[in-house]
């Protein structure tokens, strides 16, 4: 168990060396049914580009489309049925645009059973889509998910950051009920309190990172031994809990975490109990404050 003492590269950076790239002349727009305002770059042709267009709403998605970018647009709503033509859909981009919740179909998304992953960050109704494994919703305005999850068998990465989040107490049930992989959630720069958490809601055999950062929790919370990285920095933890991380001390009781986050908390190291050594021995790095 070791100690540290606290005194992005954008995942869509390569979309920019898109930028400006011409058409092959065999790929012209009437060709391939594109809309004047997409850019079509023959070396991806089940992708389409509208990104940065300025463009007010969803355009027309030709029927073999399989990757759409919307990002960077000033699109305020999402009507239904805008998606029906491309049911083959397996990457939706929409972050950074003025979407909010009221202006979004309730069945938009219903039809793209093949929709693996869907981008909604820095904006302003997911049920059926069984194959969707990551969802991003980051820096929006939301203060409740309860119910939205339903039906998503597949979600592996949840990523709920700097919203106004008030947890459910299912939050469980809505997001990993039927999940059997690893899993990553996290719900930072929130409104988290110890009074919105069932005692075992992340207590998840499956979940191996867990940032719950920037809240205002005053407790650690129980989680499963399989977890890897828990961060709770910045948040207003008065006490080590050991029990949080093993139900009881003992040879058999191993956690398997490798970092734990705990600076900018109300402990610091002397307040971690030296029977911790037993339990975290997954050569667990804790970070406090001296």
């Amino acid at each position: 168990m070791n100690y540290c003492f606290i005194g992005q590269h954008s995942q869509f950076q390569w979309l920019s060396n898109l930028q400006g790239r011409g058409r092959h002349d065999s790929w012209m727009a009437d060709d391939i049914d594109c809309p004047l305002e997409c850019d079509y770059p023959s070396a991806y042709p089940t992708a389409m580009y509208y990104h940065i267009r300025n463009l007010k709403h969803v355009p027309y998605v030709p029927s073999h489309i399989k990757y759409v970018y919307l990002q960077h647009n000033q699109i305020t709503g999402i009507q239904e049925g805008v998606f029906d033509n491309a049911t083959d859909l397996v990457w939706v981009v929409l972050f950074n645009n003025k979407l909010s919740s009221d202006k979004i179909g309730n069945n938009v998304f219903k039809k793209l059973k093949n929709l693996d992953r869907l981008y909604l960050n820095h904006n302003d109704s997911l049920e059926g889509m069984v194959n969707l494994t990551n969802l991003q919703l980051q820096t929006n305005e939301i203060e409740n998910v309860s119910g939205n999850f339903k039906g998503l068998k597949s979600l592996s990465r949840l990523d709920l950051r700097k919203n106004k989040l008030k947890l459910p107490e299912k939050l469980h049930q809505l997001y990993l009920e039927f999940n059997d992989r690893e899993c990553f959630m996290r719900l930072a720069h929130n409104k988290l309190t110890d009074k919105g958490l069932p005692a075992n809601v992340f207590n998840i055999s499956t979940l191996v990172e867990l940032d719950l950062s920037h809240n205002k929790l005053e407790r650690i919370p129980t989680v499963s031994k399989r977890l890897e990285n828990l961060y709770l920095q910045v948040n207003r933890i008065k006490e080590f809990t050991l029990s949080r991380f093993c139900s009881s001390i003992d040879m058999t009781n191993l956690s398997l975490l490798r970092m734990l986050r705990l600076d900018a908390n109300e402990i610091n190291a002397k307040d971690i109990p030296p029977e911790a050594a037993y339990c975290l021995r997954g050569h667990t790095k804790i970070c406090t404050f001296i």
